[in-house]
């Protein structure tokens, strides 16, 4: 695929977004022509990604339409009707969500395969359902708004305690580990002695600025400036922000670009620009990424490859490490790109024995004083 790119962003992340989009625009094809508008709605009201989850979700919708045939008589999903809409009621989305979404059925190559969802899947369905369901109201296709009538689903709320994270010396240990190969096998220390440097640079920009999976795969060379101290990193929804780079990470970022990154020469053209290349000299896959997180974050706790942490843990390693280094709430917020505070104060929340640190620093009477008065 070929891009004509006038816009600031690098070709990585508009050929990205394309490939959403090209995904958006096959759904639509599947989904009946009625719902034409509220594509269109889509396009300028939501980012790529979220387009795209609530496409996907409307057409599983669609699909148990047809293949319930109790709303229905279409037997594909494009040919529902408006009129088939018009008489779905509040009762008959609910029945979707708490009945068949919580725990169904697909034969898949000869295997049935059981599927569930939980409420945090299905609050998401239901989120991409109201979302149409108000649309067709508003835009006078549907006479009735019967979202109002959608039970609510409640969803967990998170604990800090259940917020896991590494501890500041497991952070030192994991480090040490991809210095060393300390705590590698022998068949990972073949792999480690290739990708040392890169493995390094990756965990140090997790932890420092608790990047996630996407932000971090695709950084590019061109999106560092180290004359200016400074590189550039693509959030949700598409927001462009500048980042300052610490020392550290502008030492093992360089260190892997001068000593272990393979030569333009040898690289596809496509892969030319990328940071993080994998063996094959390609931009690294997502999974790759959180495999290796996984291996180093075991080392650092001592426990099994299955249980190391995933990227999101080292962004929350990185909250609560900020936090307890005397950063505010609002700063790391910032830094994390959080939409809501509360989300940036669940991190607080881990910073221990804060109570007892402020009495234990706040006498009124020094030990002198309490002795005598013994």
């Amino acid at each position: 695929m070929k891009i004509h790119n006038k816009s600031s962003r690098p070709d990585n992340i508009v050929i990205r977004d394309n490939k959403k989009i090209e995904k958006c625009l096959e759904i639509q094809t599947q989904l009946p022509d009625f719902m034409k508008d509220y594509f269109i709605y889509l396009k300028g009201s939501v980012s790529v990604s979220s387009r795209l989850a609530y496409l996907e979700d409307i057409l599983f919708f669609c699909h148990y339409l047809v293949e319930s045939g109790e709303l229905t008589n279409a037997k594909e999903t494009k040919d529902i009707t408006l009129e088939d809409f018009d008489n779905i009621k509040a009762r008959d989305i609910n029945l979707f969500l708490g009945e068949y979404c919580s725990r169904y059925y697909k034969e898949i190559r000869n295997t049935t395969m059981i599927f569930e969802n939980n409420n945090r899947a299905l609050a998401r369905k239901k989120s991409s359902l109201s979302t149409l369901f108000k649309f067709l109201y508003r835009n006078e296709q549907l006479k009735e708004n019967i979202t109002d009538g959608f039970n609510p689903i409640k969803l967990p709320k998170p604990q800090p305690d259940a917020i896991k994270r590494l501890e500041i010396d497991e952070v030192a240990i994991m480090l040490e580990a991809v210095e060393t190969g300390e705590g590698l096998t022998e068949r990972e220390k073949i792999y480690w002695k290739k990708t040392k440097l890169r493995d390094k640079a990756i965990l140090a920009l997790f932890v420092t600025y608790g990047l996630r999976l996407n932000e971090l795969r695709e950084l590019n060379i061109s999106s560092f400036n180290f004359s200016r101290g400074e590189f550039t990193i693509f959030r949700k929804r598409g927001k462009e922000v500048l980042m300052p780079i610490n020392k550290t990470c502008e030492h093992v970022v360089l260190d892997y670009i001068e000593h272990e990154r393979p030569s333009n020469e040898s690289i596809q053209e496509e892969y030319k620009d990328a940071l993080f290349l994998s063996l094959q000299k390609k931009r690294m896959t997502e999974r790759a990424i959180t495999s290796l997180v996984k291996k180093y974050t075991s080392i650092s706790m001592s426990t099994s490859r299955d249980k190391g942490y995933s990227p999101h843990k080292l962004r929350a390693t990185a909250a609560t490490s900020l936090i307890q280094n005397g950063f505010t709430i609002y700063d790391v917020q910032n830094l994390l790109d959080h939409d809501n505070v509360t989300t940036t104060q669940l991190y607080a929340a881990h910073k221990k024995n804060v109570k007892r640190d402020i009495v234990k620093n706040f006498e009124w009477l020094d030990d002198e004083n309490n002795d005598e008065e013994k």
